[in-house]
């Protein structure tokens, strides 16, 4: 990957993880360009290119690392398959097949699972409900929310709720409301799961800062972990989600997330547009 721009433009690629969409800007070597301005401006599907998230990668000494900016602007310190975005990247760039990411989460082991499909560890997920984290001391497994969904962090939180028939759920309007709700001081990533059997599960997913998005890893691994301690599936299965699947195993050592990418195009944003954006 290259951050080389035209005539004082600044360069950029668009790739996604099952329609999860991202922009993902190089700024190694180079002063960090990203404002919330800026990622606002960008993530407009009709002012800017448009993104569920911006993947921005840099160094620290000689570690890559990746900052995750919502198209409201606001930072997240998890994106699961941005992660995996960026990994296939820098695994491209160094001609390995596994690299470590430095992200808000902590460092995060990706490797190339082969056919495509891009692994990585999402790590042990925050269980206990200051690090999810909640306003009050709540049980995370039911909360005292109506239709008792279960809370998890992965570095982000995350509320999940378990339903006969997730099509059935006007998410747009569950949504916003949940992830708004008091009990999440941070705001919230919101599901609605649909238990197909121990080792499938229908989800759907509104994320925090960007709204209604055909798929989301964190959310995945969230669910998973979720549902396992709900005693309603195993610690391996298949995330079915509006833009595909995702395979999760919550192992020992976290919770690993596989899945396919795709880079869609590269392109330059102007010198008049970043001048426009403030």
């Amino acid at each position: 990957m290259t951050n080389d721009s035209k005539n004082g433009g600044l360069a950029f690629l668009k790739m996604h993880g099952l329609g999860n969409d991202f922009v993902v800007i190089d700024a190694r070597g180079r002063e960090n360009p990203m404002t919330a301005a800026l990622a606002r401006k960008i993530g407009h599907r009709h002012f800017g290119i448009g993104f569920d998230q911006l993947a921005l990668i840099r160094m620290e000494g000689d570690v890559v690392c990746v900052d995750y900016w919502n198209s409201d602007g606001s930072l997240s310190d998890a994106c699961g398959n941005a992660t995996r975005c960026v990994a296939r990247l820098m695994m491209a760039e160094s001609g390995k097949n596994a690299v470590v990411l430095r992200t808000g989460r902590g460092d995060l082991q990706c490797e190339d699972a082969g056919n495509g499909l891009i692994c990585v560890n999402m790590g042990p997920p925050q269980l206990d409900w200051q690090e999810v984290p909640l306003a009050e001391d709540a049980d995370t497994v039911n909360l005292p929310i109506e239709g008792s969904p279960a809370a998890t962090g992965m570095g982000n939180p995350h509320c999940s709720f378990f339903v006969d028939n997730a099509e059935a759920v006007d998410l747009d309007e569950l949504g916003p409301r949940i992830e708004n709700h008091p009990l999440f001081p941070e705001r919230t990533n919101v599901q609605v799961v649909q238990v197909l059997d121990r080792s499938n599960l229908r989800v759907r997913v509104w994320e925090r800062g960007v709204g209604h998005t055909l798929a989301s890893g964190s959310s995945s691994c969230a669910v998973t972990v979720a549902a396992h301690r709900k005693g309603l599936a195993d610690r391996k299965v298949t995330v079915h989600l509006d833009g595909g699947n995702l395979e999760i195993d919550w192992r020992e050592d976290g919770v690993w997330m596989t899945g396919p990418t795709m880079l869609v195009s590269s392109g330059t944003f102007s010198e008049e547009f970043l001048k426009a954006a403030g």
